[in-house]
């Protein structure tokens, strides 16, 4: 028996992901950085928060007894945190202020946060309804 997700839980996952993608991709627009660095960014947030729900959903399918091949495991949580590596290479070689650097990392991590939770309620939300 699952129980679906309380709307403040809801509302604060989708506000969490909302949050970190807007804080993050706003700061790219607004940054004084060539476009190939704005696109470089942009692509490890979409490909950080694209694992971390590749992530999210092999481990609850493989706690629900649902197939999942080792190796699309591996590759998801292979590539969550080549995306975070990835994500931490680029700032640690940035021209930029600390703080700006510490503002991208921790709106990707929001984001990445935002979009488990977020994938964990849509789950949750079409278990309960069954």
């Amino acid at each position: 028996m699952y129980q679906k997700p309380s709307g403040a839980f809801i509302a604060a996952s989708w506000i969490a992901l909302a949050a970190g993608m807007a804080g993050f991709i706003i700061g790219l627009w607004r940054a004084e950085m060539l476009l190939n660095e704005k696109g470089y960014y942009f692509t490890i947030l979409m490909y950080g928060l694209f694992s971390a729900v590749s992530v999210q959903k092999c481990v609850r399918d493989r706690l629900e007894g649902i197939p999942v091949t080792d190796i699309y495991y591996g590759i998801s949580w292979f590539s969550t945190i080549l995306s975070i590596s990835l994500l931490a290479v680029g700032l640690w070689n940035a021209t930029m202020l600390p703080s700006e650097k510490g503002f991208y990392a921790f709106a990707f991590l929001l984001s990445i946060f935002g979009a488990i939770a977020v994938q964990k309620n849509t789950r949750d939300s079409e278990d309960a309804k069954k």
